[in-house]
């Protein structure tokens, strides 16, 4: 009797299976997402100011030049990065000269970070080729997609 009930289990989940639709990985979001995101990537290194500047890096100084001093925890809130990854693009920063860290006067413990006058030179660079870098990316979409597709992308990440 157990064998008969294990029998209908395996045949009521291999026709479970038969009615599911194939799985295929060319139409999952989570591969056309890295897809769409390794050629933002090439794109990006392509146009970019700098070579050796990533889009993490480029994140962090444009984060910075757009609220002028945070710590590195505020900035790492505000790009999204979590606190290792902002650790390594920090210190990759302040070891070109991009970026300059002090004490908060109010809390000794935290460090702010500020561009540096090179920081800012490549910052001013770098705005207008991300300009380009978006417009290159999203140039296969109409411009009514490309307002639909950023809102859409805005939902997923909240």
């Amino acid at each position: 009797m157990g064998w008969r009930a294990a029998d209908r289990t395996k045949q009521t989940l291999k026709a479970q299976n038969d009615d599911a639709p194939e799985y295929l990985l060319e139409d999952q979001v989570g591969h056309l997402l890295r897809r769409a995101h390794q050629r933002h990537t090439a794109i990006f290194q392509a146009n970019i100011a700098d070579q050796q500047l990533t889009p993490l890096q480029f994140a962090a100084l444009m984060k910075l030049a757009d609220v002028g001093e945070a710590s590195q925890n505020h900035l790492g809130r505000l790009t999204a990065m979590d606190a290792a990854t902002m650790q390594g693009v920090i210190k990759r920063l302040i070891a070109r000269g991009l970026i300059a860290r002090r004490p908060d006067p109010d809390d000794r413990r935290r460090l702010l970070l500020t561009l540096t006058e090179d920081g800012r030179i490549l910052v001013d660079v770098a705005t207008a080729r991300g300009h380009r870098i978006s417009d290159e990316t999203l140039e296969p979409l109409s411009p009514s997609e490309r307002q639909t597709f950023l809102k859409l992308l805005l939902r997923l990440t909240d």
